[in-house]
């Protein structure tokens, strides 16, 4: 099902000019973990050498934290980076957009007529999300459900989150 949803929205694309393709935002939430990776973890080691301090990954008890990220970017660079403080919802995502979405696309030079993309999230489907976006003359571009493969910011989060481990 999602497939079949995924190829009809690549082929109304497809012909879609470079030019197009520039005015798009692209945007996207992740969590990043501030100490260690969800807790899986792996040494190469000679043996014997178990013990060495370059072998011995530090833990903490109860876990590390995490912080969460809004981010967006065109094909020319990045946007606004956000910390999200707390545990987001449609209001929250919202004022997010209303702080930084429209001063991005003025940063990246792409003033008023951009494309913005966001995934089907609750959150970005929420009506209030929805007006913010009508209200604003915000372009959306269509996106299909379970598609995060087809979102270029999954490749910067996993470049950032690669950085901080």
């Amino acid at each position: 099902m999602h497939r079949t949803a995924h190829l009809k929205v690549s082929k109304r694309h497809l012909k879609d000019s470079q030019t197009v393709r520039n005015k798009i935002i692209w945007s996207d939430e992740t969590k990043i973990e501030l100490f260690g990776l969800n807790g899986k973890h792996n040494v190469w080691r000679k043996p014997g050498t178990a013990h060495h301090l370059a072998n011995i990954i530090p833990t903490v008890k109860h876990g590390g934290g995490n912080t969460m990220l809004w981010e967006c970017f065109s094909a020319a660079r990045t946007g606004r980076l956000v910390r999200i403080e707390g545990k987001m919802n449609a209001v929250m995502y919202r004022d997010i957009l209303g702080e930084n979405l429209l001063q991005s696309a003025l940063d990246l030079r792409l003033g008023r007529r951009f494309i913005f993309q966001q995934d089907n999230d609750p959150k970005h489907t929420a009506k209030i999300t929805k007006y913010w976006l009508r209200d604003n003359s915000v372009n959306v571009l269509e996106w299909t459900s379970q598609s995060p493969d087809l979102n270029l910011i999954e490749h910067l989060w996993r470049k950032l989150k690669m950085a901080v481990h």
